[in-house]
């Protein structure tokens, strides 16, 4: 990831061909040591393609992976007088935005 942080750094910079010894620089400059199996690697893969196309097609394949999900479970309740407190607790709460709810209206719409 470090390796191709600096590739689009470099990209943005205006070098459209990063070179591993650019690349390098751009890592030394902050103290990162490079990987050169991995540099060579991601040289090789993106040798000769435009970072705006691949960025756009990146999008449009993230745009169709769902990313809603059942949110976990809940966490289990604390056991003891604590957990009777925490639901006393909760229904004032409840109470209360019941009654903002009911003075929004005010007997008119936004669009009427």
């Amino acid at each position: 990831m470090k390796h191709l942080a600096a590739y689009l750094l470099l990209g943005l910079a205006g070098n459209t061909e990063p070179s591993a010894k650019d690349i390098k620089g751009v890592l030394e400059s902050v103290g990162i040591d490079a990987d050169d199996d991995r540099l060579e690697k991601l040289i090789a893969e993106l040798k000769g393609k435009d970072l705006q196309e691949l960025i756009a097609e990146g999008s449009s394949k993230l745009a169709s992976v769902p990313s809603g999900g059942s949110g976990g479970g809940a966490a289990p309740a604390a056991s003891g007088g604590a957990g009777a407190a925490a639901k006393e607790e909760e229904k004032p709460a409840e109470k209360e935005e019941e009654k903002e709810e009911s003075d929004e209206d005010m007997g008119f719409g936004l669009f009427d």
